[in-house]
C-alpha cells in the first residue's frame, strides 16, 4: 500500500515487512548499505526492511552475509538487485515516522524506522566484533535507518554533507531525549547498525550546492530528521520526554537499576520485602523534585568522565545536591573513596604519573558518587 506521496513525486510503498520507494525519474543516491552502497546514479529504487519475524525471534536473515540478504531481499519485492539499494532493522515498518520541512520550493523528507533501547550506543564504545575477510556482524536489534529525500537536486559535495548533517541530528534527537549506550556510561549517539539513504532528484531544475548547518538546506534536514527520529523511537518503543521523566531512566547507565538498588538495600534491612521495595520505588522515581535532582547529579558524573570538572569539584557538589534534598549516609561512599586510593584520601602512588593519577580519582570518584546516590535512593524508599 502507499503510506505516502513525496514532493519529488516518489511513492511510498508498505508491504513485506518493508519500505519500497521505487523512483519515478533519475535519481541520485548516497547510501551506507552493502548493496550498491556510496554514490550512485544508477539506482531505480530504494528500500527498509524489517528482519524481525515476531517478538522474541532471532532477525530472519535470507543468506549468509547482509549483501547477499539483501539482494535477495530486493528479488522478494519485485525490485532489481542490481539497481536498488536498501537497508535493514528489527523495527517495525509499522512504526515509521515521515516528516517534510519545507522553505519556498525545497522540501526535505524523512523517513525513519527507530530502536535504541537495545542496541544504543555512543561513538568510541568498546567494539562488538572485528571484520576479516568480510566477514559480517552479527545482526542486532535497535537500529535507527533514515531514508532522506530531496525534491532538488545537490551537488556531490552536498550530497555527502547532507548525509553529515542528518547524522547530527539524529543524534542530537538521542541527545534530547538522553537515550543510554547499552556499551557504556555515556549518553548514545546512535546504534552500531545504523543506516542511511539520501536521495536527490537529479532531474530537478535546481541544484543546491551547501547542505551545512548555516544554509536553509542543512535547516531543513535537520528539522525533518530530528522530528521523524524521536516520533519513531516513541512509535517503537516508547522512548519519549514523559518516560524519560523517571528517576532510574536516567541512572540506569551507571548501574543504578531497581535490582542494584534492591541488592545494596537489603544489605542494609530486611524489613522490607521484595515487592514492597518495588512499590515504594515506583511512588518515587518520577516525583518532579527527585528526578529534576538526580539529574543534575547525574549530569556531574558525566562532566567527570568528560574531563570538564575534577573528582574533587563533582563529589562536593553531587554531595550538596543530595544534603540539599536529604543527608545521606555515605559512609559505604567514602569507603569506597579511600579504599580506590584516591588524591583526595591520601592514596597516590608515588610513580604513577599525572594521567594515571587522574584516571585513578575519576574512577575512585565516580565508584563514590555511584555509592552516594544509591544510599540516598534507598533511604527514601526505607521512609
Amino acid at each position: 500500500m502507499i503510506i505516502a506521496e513525496l514532493p519529488s513525486k516518489d511513492s511510498v510503498h508498505r508491504y513485506n515487512n518493508c519500505i519500497v520507494v521505487p523512483f519515478s525519474g533519475k535519481r541520485r543516491v548516497l547510501s551506507t548499505s552493502p548493496l550498491n552502497g556510496g554514490y550512485q546514479e544508477k539506482l531505480t529504487a530504494v528500500f527498509n526492511n524489517d528482519m524481525n519475524p515476531g517478538p522474541g525471534m532471532a532477525c530472519r536473515m535470507l543468506a549468509d552475509t547482509y549483501e547477499k540478504h539483501l539482494e535477495k531481499m530486493a528479488e522478494e519485492l519485485g525490485l532489481d538487485p542490481e539497481t536498488s539499494s536498501g537497508i535493514s532493522t528489527s523495527a517495525s515498518m509499522e512504526n515509521v515516522s515521515i516528516h517534510t520541512e519545507r522553505f519556498r520550493e525545497t522540501a526535505v523528507t524523512a523517513v525513519v524506522s527507530a530502536g535504541i533501547e537495545v542496541n544504543g550506543g555512543r561513538v568510541g564504545d568498546p567494539a562488538s566484533w572485528s571484520e576479516v575477510n568480510g566477514q559480517a556482524a552479527p545482526v542486532r536489534s535497535g537500529t535507527i535507518n533514515i531514508l532522506l529525500f530531496f525534491n532538488v537536486d545537490l551537488s556531490r559535495g552536498a550530497l555527502a554533507r547532507a548525509l553529515v548533517t542528518c547524522t547530527e541530528a539524529k543524534t542530537a534527537a538521542l541527545q534530547e531525549l538522553l537515550a543510554p549506550s547499552r556499551y557504556s556510561t555515556g549518553l548514545a549517539t546512535g546504534s552500531g547498525t545504523d543506516g542511511t539513504i539520501v536521495v536527490c532528484d537529479a532531474e530537478a531544475s535546481a541544484c543546491l550546492t551547501d547542505a551545512g548547518k548555516h544554509s536553509k538546506l542543512g535547516e531543513l534536514i535537520g528539522k525533518s530528521v530530528m522530528g521523524a527520529v524521536k516520533e519513531a523511537l516513541q512509535l517503537q518503543t516508547g522512548l519519549s520526554a514523559e518516560t524519560q521523566h523517571d528517576v532510574l531512566r536516567r541512572t540506569d547507565r551507571f548501574g543504578i537499576t531497581e535490582q542494584s538498588l534492591w541488592e545494596s538495600f537489603r544489605e542494609r534491612t530486611t524489613a522490607v520485602s521484595r515487592a514492597d521495595f518495588s512499590d515504594r520505588l515506583f511512588r518515587i522515581r518520577r516525583q518532579n523534585r527527585l528526578v529534576t535532582m538526580v539529574s543534575l547529579y547525574v549530569h556531574l558524573m558525566d562532566q567527570l568522565l568528560w574531563g570538564l570538572l575534577s573528582a574533587e569539584e563533582v563529589l562536593t557538589a553531587g554531595r550538596n545536591l543530595l544534603c540539599g534534598m536529604r543527608k545521606p549516609d555515605t559512609e559505604a561512599a567514602r569507603s569506597v573513596w579511600r579504599e580506590e586510593g584516591c588524591v583526595l584520601a591520601g592514596g597516590r602512588e608515588k610513580n604513577a604519573s599525572e594521567t594515571e593519577i587522574a584516571g585513578a580519582e575519576g574512577d575512585a570518584a565516580l565508584a563514590a558518587m555511584i555509592c552516594d546516590l544509591k544510599e540516598f535512593l534507598n533511604s527514601l524508599i526505607l521512609e
